[in-house]
């Protein structure tokens, strides 16, 4: 087994259908510039409400990814 490094960031996606979509939406969006993604974390989700409706879901992630060795 060899050691590695991981390095952990936030974060938010949103979508107008579910908290599963925000976080699919951020999860295949950190994908297109960040390799080797290996865990996300749900820390939070939360809501945005119009006029009384609820308008958007916001999921926020700790998204990992393994370092590159040279």
């Amino acid at each position: 087994m060899s050691n590695s490094v991981y390095k952990v960031i936030e974060v938010v996606g949103t979508s107008d259908t579910s908290w599963e979509d925000a976080a699919k939406n951020a999860i295949e969006t950190a994908s297109k510039t960040l390799e080797d993604l290996r865990i996300a974390e749900v820390t939070a989700q939360d809501l945005k409400i119009e006029d009384g409706k609820v308008v958007a879901y916001r999921t926020k992630l700790s998204l990992s990814f393994k370092f590159r060795e040279k």
